[in-house]
């Protein structure tokens, strides 16, 4: 396969991330604001068989997760899947990866600085949105501006508040059910009273599976953010290994909490469905409790968002895919312009969102919404051809394991694909569709433009230059 990937002890970038924050980093970035406002809309296309379509999109991003985590154990790089397209499927593929994964959470950052200003200018009606907006993404690019380690802390707490709401809800949700709470008669009719448990067809339960597989989208963060861990390897394979659990219990757990405390096709349950069921259950103040979690789950994005694209941006320099001048690292070894980078996108569309809210911001939205699809298959067929080199070259690598390869890895890239041919032609994804992939065609052409420059080679381990270590400027 090759020499070694480049690390964060070859980068410049400073190890600052513990294995608490690893594992809260691998748990929260699966719990995004989606989960508290969108599943409603999931609920509502497909009944009380929406848990199914959680499971299914669940079954699909863990075995992504495992192919990408024994990869990542194997060969932990800076970049991560980024560098393994880029082996596995050539330089073309490599690039188009990294960008469209940059872009994807350039526009994350856009989009939740958004709706974090939406919610607080339910507690602050006078102050217009784009301030508010504008306060919540100078707070957390200050943040990631510190250090790595100063990224974990946010994301550590965030994703701390975000997993005691979901377990105190399944806890509650499983008192009300169970008839101990009070008030509450139990059982599960809910589930078949409303025209049965698929009222809309097998058909609808297939096709929410699409936004579902969106909903998990952020589980590969973690291996991002390994390259600044002391011990990638342990963080990776620690944090993966229970992912299983994690996805079954939140996501589909508290979905079907949702659906059998409250009757599916109930218009509070399409607006925000855990406040639905903590307004059944008699909890006050339900509308502030819930737009506070949601606010929580935004900023915990919104963090994780500007951390991940500068990471991502600074990765793709050290092959000559992006500018030079992104490899600049502050003493506390955090890549500022790339932070700074990312977050002028973000400015751009907050102001995109208030002077064009109809127009350009949602053609913004619409132009990422399959680019993270396309980003897990590049993982799972990259995947495949590693691991048959790896078994030749060096098995004693495979700490990590994916499950009965290679027929479990083509059955995963074949879901993929369906996954990716139904948000073509389902109407309500299919602008998303088309919109992501111009925005695979312009990185395309961006790549052709590249081309034509001759590319600095990448520096390897130990390798020193006048600037420093491994070629960064520091500053």
């Amino acid at each position: 396969m090759g020499s070694a990937p480049e690390t964060a002890a070859s980068s410049g970038l400073k190890p600052g991330l513990k294995q608490r924050h690893m594992n809260l980093i691998a748990l929260g970035g699966v719990i995004g604001a989606g989960l508290f406002v969108g599943s409603g809309v999931v609920i509502q296309s497909a009944g009380p068989a929406a848990v199914i379509s959680f499971l299914i999109a669940g079954l699909i991003t863990v075995l992504i997760m495992r192919m990408l985590a024994e990869m990542t154990v194997a060969r932990p790089a800076l970049g991560s899947f980024y560098v393994y397209a880029r082996e596995a499927l050539g330089n073309r593929a490599g690039f188009a990866v990294g960008w469209m994964y940059w872009y994807f959470f350039v526009i994350v950052v856009a989009v939740e600085a958004v709706a974090g200003g939406r919610i607080l200018r339910l507690w602050l009606p006078g102050v217009p949105l784009w301030v508010l907006s504008l306060g919540l993404l100078l707070l957390l690019t200050a943040t990631n501006l510190v250090s790595a380690r100063s990224y974990g802390e946010f994301e550590y707490w965030f994703s701390s508040i975000k997993v005691i709401a979901i377990v105190v809800f399944l806890v509650l949700g499983a008192l009300y059910l169970f008839g101990i709470w009070p008030g509450s008669h139990g059982g599960v009719g809910n589930l078949v009273s409303q025209g049965g448990f698929a009222p809309m067809g097998i058909g609808a339960v297939l096709a929410a599976v699409v936004p579902c597989v969106g909903f998990y989208t952020g589980a590969e963060i973690v291996t991002i953010a390994a390259a600044e861990s002391s011990e990638p390897r342990r963080a990776i394979a620690k944090a993966m290994r229970s992912i299983v659990f994690r996805v079954v219990l939140f996501y589909v757990g508290s979905v079907f909490v949702v659906v059998a405390v409250k009757a599916w096709n109930s218009p509070d349950t399409a607006v925000s469905p855990y406040a639905a069921v903590l307004d059944v259950l008699g909890i006050p103040a339900v509308a502030t409790i819930m737009n506070a979690i949601v606010l929580t789950a935004v900023l915990s994005c919104l963090n994780s968002a500007l951390y991940t694209s500068s990471r991502m941006l600074f990765a793709l320099t050290r092959n000559g895919d992006a500018p030079k001048v992104f490899t600049k690292l502050s003493r506390s070894g955090v890549p500022r312009r790339a932070i700074i980078a990312g977050t002028a996108v973000g400015y751009v569309s907050v102001i995109a969102a208030y002077t064009s809210p109809d127009l350009i911001f949602q053609f913004l939205v619409n132009s990422y919404g399959a680019v993270a699809l396309f980003v897990y298959l590049s993982i799972a067929v990259a995947q495949v051809r590693l691991r048959k080199r790896l078994q030749n070259t060096d098995p004693g690598a495979l700490g990590l394991k994916m499950w009965l390869f290679p027929w479990l890895s083509y059955a995963t890239i074949a879901l993929m694909v369906a996954v990716i041919l139904a948000m073509a032609f389902l109407p309500s994804t299919r602008s998303q569709f088309w919109l992501s992939a111009v925005t695979l065609v312009l990185i395309l052409a961006a790549y052709q433009v590249r081309k034509r420059r001759p590319a600095a080679p990448a520096p390897t381990a130990g390798q020193q230059t006048p600037q420093g270590s491994a070629g960064i400027v520091r500053g």
